[in-house]
């Protein structure tokens, strides 16, 4: 059954503007800068990949067991699935497949990111930043993917007959990636409560800091050394994130500078709290935002 055409779009973008602002203040901030439409269609993308991750991480998700979490997870590619083939039942499928149709998109990154949920069905550890890497890249390197079309290529790379027109998805997944270990940071805490460890085994056993410490929220100097190790890798993939944002179309420089500097702003708010991430939430501040913006506009102009 289609009833896209039933359902209200203003009405349900609505819907998903709200979420995101409730839910990811910082990013929200940023998707402001975007034209209406393409801000409309980041909306759905984020509330889609919301609706995903709550699969997994939600209250009620915590209280059901492995088979009905998989189950949860099946029944959810399968609706996915169904939105890419055009079948409409809500108001989330109807914006979901309005943005299709204004920027077309491979289904991939939407099954990759699904795939990630069911990784940490099993996986509460990664031994290696390798394997942790392929879990970043799925639940969060693929927003890139989703959302490269809806910002679009500068026509400048694309108008001359003999333009190659460039691809920023390497730069996109990396920004994805920068953004999920600067979570995993910012989590830590939070994460362990729930018996997950993200932060790589062979990383511990480099600095000497014992599972049982982290599980304890010991803070010592190991500790530190270990996170200002983890903080300078997240840095470093959000280097490699800025070189994509040139081929960018104008109007989405701005919006993607701002929030990748804002975001790797809680890298700093996690260095200003001398690293107690279990009993701290590192956040950006409200004016730290404010003078961000113009300095993010001025950044996208040259760079």
């Amino acid at each position: 059954m289609n009833t896209k055409n039933a359902v209200n779009l203003e009405n349900a973008y609505e819907i998903c503007r709200r979420e995101t602002a409730e839910w990811a203040k910082t990013f929200y901030l940023g998707t402001l800068l975007l034209p209406p439409v393409k801000r409309k269609a980041i909306w759905a993308i984020y509330v889609w990949c919301r609706r995903t991750d709550e699969l997994m991480d939600s209250k009620e998700a915590q209280q059901k067991s492995k088979n009905e979490l998989a189950d949860r997870l099946d029944k959810w590619e399968q609706k996915t699935r169904s939105i890419f083939a055009g079948d409409v039942k809500d108001e989330l499928d109807a914006v979901m497949a309005d943005t299709f149709e204004r920027f077309p998109q491979s289904i991939q990154p939407y099954l990759d990111m699904i795939e990630g949920q069911r990784m940490d069905l099993n996986l509460h550890r990664y031994s290696t930043f390798k394997e942790l890497e392929l879990y970043c890249y799925r639940v969060a390197g693929t927003v890139g993917l989703m959302t490269q079309n809806v910002m679009g290529i500068d026509s400048a790379y694309t108008n001359a007959p003999w333009s190659e027109k460039p691809d920023p998805s390497e730069a996109a997944v990396a920004l994805g990636i920068a953004n999920q270990l600067t979570n995993i940071l910012r989590d830590v805490g939070e994460d362990r409560s729930r018996g997950r460890i993200y932060i790589p085994q062979e990383d511990l056993k480099r600095f000497g800091y014992a599972e049982d410490d982290l599980m304890a929220g010991k803070i010592n100097s190991q500790w530190k050394e270990l996170m200002a190790f983890q903080l300078q890798r997240a840095r470093n993939w959000f280097e490699r994130s800025e070189e994509g944002i040139r081929w960018l179309s104008p109007d989405a420089r701005w919006p993607v500078w701002t929030s990748l500097r804002l975001y790797r702003g809680i890298l700093n708010a996690i260095e200003r709290l001398d690293y107690d991430v279990f009993n701290n939430r590192a956040y950006v501040n409200k004016w730290v935002k404010i003078i961000e913006l113009p300095i993010c506009y001025l950044i996208a102009q040259t760079k």
